[in-house]
């Protein structure tokens, strides 16, 4: 008998859309407990969509997005508070609320109905604080400071609700290179004190860095799925060979592509590398170099997208 799958996020043949008008379909992702998985797509590709539909702002069309076996839609709304945190893209404006106030929001699910902070609230809150590097902020008017310390506050605040599960949203998205990196290494931090984080980007060099997994979806199907190294590893590796005469794009050999240089083309394989050799062999032209690399996940995402637009 076959051992059923077990996992600690997942969601499973998920079609989500609005008025029964389907915007993703059949889509399968699983999390171990302390991964980090990425959501990468084109603009409109499905990803906000799948993302209300984890946070329960969007109920499925089919299937269940579940925690610890626990379906997130079927939750009550204080159990989910507890056990799921949100950042999203849009930046908060916190008026008339220093760095903490805003820190202090994430215990508000374990507080009365009055919020009314206790000291092991309190004391929470400084921790959360400390580790995300915003400590020396705390008394800071949040309207005051930039984007990427309004976003380091808003993962404290996520971090405060001692969450199992933590969504964000495009948390890199508007940020100059420095608010990126701490904002990079923050998230790094809270995984590294286990918990488990799905999120969704654009910005593919910092996918790379951080990520256990990635889903690349295209017109709101989950094309790829695996780590970073599992996916660049399924399309094989390029060549990429300079010339010392162009070679004329109608002449080009099957398989092989311009890189946007005269001199310069680029072989999708072992045999299109081949066939160029040959031919530059045949017509007396010399090569003046050729490395080979993997793609990247930009490179992989692009050729999707235009396979799937073609």
């Amino acid at each position: 008998m076959q051992q059923e799958e077990t996992y600690f996020f997942g969601i499973k043949q998920l079609t989500v859309g609005y008025q029964n008008i389907s915007v993703v379909q059949d889509v399968n992702v699983s999390l171990a407990q302390g991964e980090i998985l990425t959501l990468i797509g084109g603009n409109g590709a499905g990803k906000s969509t799948i993302l209300k539909s984890i946070m329960g702002q969007l109920k499925p069309l089919t299937g269940v997005v579940c925690l610890e076996e626990n379906s997130i839609h079927e939750m009550a709304a204080a159990k989910r508070a507890q056990d799921m945190a949100v950042v999203l893209t849009e930046r908060v404006k916190g008026e008339y609320m220093t760095c903490e106030d805003v820190v202090s929001m994430g215990r508000y699910p374990y507080t009365g109905t009055l919020g009314i902070l206790s000291p092991a609230d309190k004391e929470k809150v400084r921790q959360t604080m400390e580790l995300v590097g915003i400590a020396a902020l705390a008394d800071k008017d949040f309207s005051t400071l930039s984007d990427g310390q309004k976003q380091l506050t808003m993962l404290a605040r996520a971090l405060c609700q001692e969450p199992k599960l933590l969504i964000l949203d495009e948390p890199m998205s508007g940020l100059d290179p420095m608010g990126r990196r701490d904002v990079r290494e923050a998230i790094m931090e809270l995984n590294r004190t286990g918990v488990t984080i799905f999120y969704s980007s654009h910005l593919l060099s910092d996918v790379e860095s951080i990520s256990h997994k990635v889903a690349m979806i295209v017109d709101g199907k989950i094309v790829r799925e695996g780590t970073v190294d599992e996916i660049t590893d399924s399309c094989g590796v390029e060549y990429h060979v300079r010339t010392r005469e162009a070679i004329p794009q109608a002449e080009l050999p099957e398989g092989v592509r311009s890189a946007g240089h005269p001199q310069e083309c680029v072989c999708a394989d072992d045999a299109a590398r081949d066939r160029l050799l040959r031919y530059c062999l045949d017509k007396g032209i010399a090569v003046e170099r050729m490395d080979h690399k993997r793609p990247s996940l930009e490179d992989i995402l692009t050729e999707e997208i235009a396979r799937a637009d073609a």
